[in-house]
């Protein structure tokens, strides 16, 4: 498992160059059948438009396509896919709508045209990276807990829930490449007395 970057969620934007409308629709999908199900949707919500243009990138099989929709060819889609692919995104579908405004933009001005959109959709989706982390959890006295809990943020860590009881029991993530200073720390802070019990790897948004 390795980071990537990815989108956090729905994102839409648009404007207007010559008169002519372009829609930037972009969502964050892990599968083919994700992506053409976004790409469907809209094309029935825009069926009065002139274009609905589209690029994907999954990382599963490295699957990218793209497709110009009746635009001049590889002045639309292949300038979304490269959009996409200079951000450095994936598991992303961008589908551009385009109302004709009765003015040519010209080959090089459909593929800027393009390209701006797909940049304007991508950052209102929000890009976030995705970190592989370790799944972990510990149990401690009331005595540790404050080392302890302090200890989690302090080495890269997130708490994801405490429970009080007769004990105190932290869930927390971690990238795990951080995993060995954290328990080397929790080792030193509690003179071994808590150990983190290790559970599965995940990915977790680094900035959510």
């Amino acid at each position: 498992m390795k980071e990537y970057t990815t989108v956090k969620q729905l994102g839409v934007d648009e404007y207007i160059e010559k008169r002519s409308r372009f829609i930037c629709s972009c969502k964050p999908v892990s599968s083919v059948e994700d992506a053409e199900a976004f790409i469907n949707d809209l094309k029935t919500k825009y069926w009065d438009a002139r274009h609905n243009v589209y690029a994907y990138v999954l990382r599963e099989n490295n699957i990218m396509r793209s497709t110009d929709d009746g635009e001049p060819q590889g002045t639309a889609g292949v300038p979304v896919l490269d959009a996409i692919r200079k951000a450095g995104i994936v598991d992303v579908v961008v589908v551009i709508t385009r109302y004709f405004g009765g003015v040519l933009l010209g080959t090089g001005g459909l593929v800027r045209a393009y390209s701006h959109s797909a940049s304007l959709g991508l950052k209102a989706a929000q890009p976030v990276v995705m970190v592989p982390c370790t799944v972990c959890s510990v149990t401690c006295s009331y005595t540790h807990y404050g080392r302890v809990s302090a200890l989690v943020p302090a080495c890269g860590g997130v708490t994801d829930d405490t429970v009080f009881d007769s004990d105190v029991h932290i869930e927390f993530h971690i990238p795990t490449g951080l995993l060995g200073d954290f328990n080397k720390q929790l080792a030193d802070a509690t003179s071994g007395d808590v150990a983190a019990e290790v559970g599965d790897e995940r990915y977790f948004m680094s900035n959510p």
